[in-house]
């Protein structure tokens, strides 16, 4: 596995935890935090799956 697509899969998984939290946030302030977060991180994983060739279907 290449170290980006390793990048990407600990991008995903950091997205799924913030959801989570987000999902459990108890105020405001700590829903607009997570959800600032999960925007953030989608964006670094765009960035790095716009750097990788897309796998071909088999």
């Amino acid at each position: 596995m290449s170290d980006v697509n390793l990048l990407i899969r600990g991008s995903e998984k950091v997205i799924q935890h913030y959801r989570l939290l987000l999902a459990s946030a108890k105020t405001e302030s700590e829903r607009q935090l997570y959800r600032s977060r999960i925007e953030r991180e989608q964006r670094l994983l765009e960035t790095l799956q716009d750097g990788v060739p897309q796998r071909s279907a088999a």
